[in-house]
């Protein structure tokens, strides 16, 4: 019954919030700039209100606050997603009001991501009992002693960045996140961690909230404010569920587009050719003529594929 609360507090929480903060980012004219050599269907979207990641963000943090038990496993889960949340306000905030197209000096923005990711390792192994162990899913826990804390810190910064990488149609990063989240619902029940499954129904309900304004056509979009907070909100109740590994599979949409993205750039630099017409890999099938619509859904159900994928490994291999 708490998660229900949680989801349906945090939802209604976020339908709530967004008429009144949408206008005031049109006031402050935060709109969102279009590459011009994206997909040519982005233009009409110049313009549109960004950094509507607070949102959701603010309902998420303070409902999960409230609900979940009160403890440093909590403390953690909002105080990594708030500081993601943060950078990404940061990078959002040097965009669109200093107008730098490159936000955020990466070398600051990969500092305090970095930072973040090593208090969260080191909180979870000396203050929560978590261990330095790793579950591999039909092998059993891999002990990496001093190495989990940069194992941790690649899982934090690949999952953010990975969502990153996805919030470029509208409505996708939100709805991949959100079935992210129920697979973490489930998982958290199973491990007996209350505190991550409030919270990953908390998530579920801010993210579904947003998607009625960030659908398509989107009335606001998240901005790195947004994207960053839910990659880290993903990631840590990946640590502290023990399932890092397990992440790759749940997020498996975000796997993908990283991937596009990578692969495109090795073989452009090695060979001088593209694989796809554009990454990440949605704007390829953009540029191919499908929907915009066509393929958010068409994601949504690759999605949903890999959370019921990772949710049967964990039920067999836990």
């Amino acid at each position: 019954m708490i998660y229900l609360i949680s989801f349906a507090t945090a939802g209604a929480a976020t339908i709530i919030f967004a008429p009144f903060v949408i206008p005031v980012l049109r006031r402050l004219k935060v709109g969102q700039a279009i590459r011009l050599d994206g997909p040519r269907a982005h233009f009409g979207k110049a313009g549109t209100p960004t950094m509507g990641g607070i949102i959701f963000l603010l309902p998420i943090i303070i409902i999960a606050w409230i609900i979940a038990p009160f403890n440093l496993s909590t403390f953690l889960l909002v105080f990594i997603t708030f500081g993601f949340g943060l950078i990404g306000f940061a990078d959002d905030y040097n965009k669109v009001v200093w107008k730098r197209s490159l936000g955020l000096k990466a070398r600051y923005k990969l500092s305090f991501q970095i930072l973040l990711s090593l208090i969260l390792a080191f909180v979870s192994v000396v203050f929560l009992d978590r261990g330095t162990g790793i579950w591999i899913p039909f092998w059993g826990e891999m002990v990496l002693g001093w190495f989990y804390l940069p194992f941790v810190v690649l899982v934090v910064v690949s999952a953010t960045n990975a969502v990153n990488l996805t919030d470029g149609l509208d409505g996708l990063a939100a709805g991949t996140t959100a079935i992210a989240a129920l697979a973490f619902i489930f998982i958290s029940i199973v491990a007996k961690n209350k505190e991550a499954a409030v919270f990953s129904a908390a998530l579920l309900g801010g993210c579904m909230g947003f998607l009625i304004y960030n659908f398509n056509p989107a009335k606001v979009f998240m901005g790195d404010t947004g994207s960053l907070a839910l990659g880290a909100a993903l990631a840590t109740l990946a640590v502290l569920t023990k399932t890092e590994i397990l992440l790759i599979i749940i997020g498996g949409v975000f796997v993908i587009e990283t991937l596009s993205v990578i692969l495109q750039v090795a073989a452009f630099r090695i060979f001088g050719k593209r694989i796809f017409r554009m990454s990440p890999l949605h704007h390829h099938f953009e540029l191919k003529g499908w929907g915009e619509r066509s393929i958010v859904l068409r994601f949504y159900v690759i999605a949903l594929l890999f959370g019921l994928l990772g949710i049967i490994i964990f039920i067999f291999a836990f």
